[in-house]
């Protein structure tokens, strides 16, 4: 039975008698997953993807070098990261409901400012505003609000959610192009203001309340589901392991994951592969994204959550190590293929892995640091594979060094015991 308490506002779970199995128990479970996602799916202006399709336009307009907007890119991103945990410890305290309408009313304001940017300093302050509140805060605040209040199938609730998010931000590329080559590049973030104003702030309604009662009630019920006394604080949290195996991972997909993405055309190009051809391998990527994501969420409450830490950054190594033999053939598909898996997989698996170690009382925090690590990472994936380049005049060979990464994060999954605290003396 799924049923949605009045009192506390958090989906809670309980056995299911035959006058209880009606579908309609399941509407604020589907309603709560859904709204998460499509938020989700509003972070795109914020998104490498979603900002990629600007650059171009951006280097003609303004009259800046693409060095230039990158280096903007990256102290945007790392600035935006920095603020993340403070939008966990938000999250925690006010709830997902408040916080969610204020990153929204936030995030249109930057882009529609953005749209009156002239130079290089508006630009880049621009980007710390939409990576900390497109990026960063407001997927933080989607996938935690599902983590808090779902506790019926968790792990498949954040996997649809990020199935939902992946699948608009993929898309969202192509319509904002179009949009741009319509209106132009000011004209195309008023529109974006305007369509994420309208849609993030009603939707947040839907999102749960955050009280005093409800934390209690989310306690005792996570207690029951996930067979943990009481959570964690954020201090504890980061004391074990486990805590620094998954950020570990997300840092490593993050930072590899953008690098390839962000060189994606000129990598495969090197490869043989047309611009068309490149660009169109970010389609097999979307595809095995979505469905490691929900397979992952599927299992992940059964399933010890490190085994999916093994397996993403496995195939993560894989993709870097298939670039030495991907031509324009069915290699690069397969490429495409074990990329998306890598991802998918542990957008599936974070935040349920980290509920189920650590509790939810104090959830928006532990991910707020684990969100600034990820975040973080995404900014220097492509630096660090340019400068590689420019060492070894090829990708592939950088391809290579980086596979120890995920490697080696792999590795010291195998090794790490899921938290527990000590016995009280």
């Amino acid at each position: 039975m799924v049923v949605v308490s009045s009192d506390v506002n958090v989906v809670q779970t309980g056995r299911r008698s035959p006058a209880q199995r009606s579908p309609v128990k399941w509407l604020p479970w589907v309603s709560l997953v859904a709204a998460a996602g499509v938020i989700s799916v509003m972070t795109a202006p914020g998104q490498t993807a979603g900002i990629s399709v600007f650059t171009d336009p951006l280097i003609a307009e303004l009259d800046v070098s693409r060095t230039g907007i990158s280096v903007s890119y990256f102290f945007g991103t790392i600035v935006g990261a920095a603020a993340q945990p403070f939008i966990g410890r938000a999250l925690d305290r006010f709830g997902a409901r408040y916080v969610t309408i204020v990153i929204g009313a936030l995030f249109a304001s930057v882009l529609l400012t953005l749209s009156f940017v002239d130079g290089i300093a508006g630009l880049t302050a621009g980007f710390v505003g939409v990576r900390m509140l497109g990026q960063g805060a407001l997927s933080l605040a989607a996938t935690t609000a599902v983590a808090r209040a779902i506790t019926h199938r968790r792990g498949l609730a954040l996997g649809i959610t990020a199935a939902i998010g992946s699948a608009g931000i993929s898309l969202a590329p192509v319509g904002l192009e179009r949009l741009i080559s319509a209106v132009g590049i000011h004209a195309a973030w008023r529109w974006e203001a305007a369509i994420v104003l309208a849609v993030v702030v009603p939707l947040a309604f839907i999102l749960p309340k955050r009280s005093r009662a409800a934390a209690q009630a989310e306690d005792l019920s996570t207690a029951q589901i996930v067979i943990q006394k009481e959570s964690w604080m954020l201090g504890e949290a980061a004391r074990t392991g486990m805590f620094w195996v998954i950020a570990a991972s997300l840092a490593a997909s993050g930072m590899l994951s953008t690098g390839l993405a962000f060189h994606q055309i000129a990598i495969l190009g090197e490869r043989g592969l047309t611009p068309f051809e490149a660009a169109a391998n970010f389609l097999p990527q979307t595809v095995t994204g979505i469905a490691a994501t929900l397979i992952v969420g599927a299992f992940v409450d059964r399933v010890s959550p490190k085994l999916f830490v093994i397996f993403s950054m496995l195939t993560l190594a894989g993709s870097l190590l298939l670039l030495s033999v991907v031509g324009p053939n069915g290699t690069a598909v397969l490429y495409g293929l074990v990329l998306g898996a890598a991802g998918g997989s542990l957008r599936g698996m974070e935040a349920a892995a980290y509920v189920r170690y650590y509790g939810t009382a104090h959830i928006g925090s532990i991910r707020g640091v684990t969100t600034a690590i990820a975040l973080g990472s995404t900014a220097l994936g492509p630096i660090a594979l340019s400068l590689a380049v420019d060492v070894s005049g090829n990708f592939t060979e950088p391809a290579v060094w980086f596979s120890s990464i995920p490697i080696a994060v792999a590795a010291l999954a195998l090794f790490v015991r899921p938290p527990q605290r000590r016995a009280a003396v």
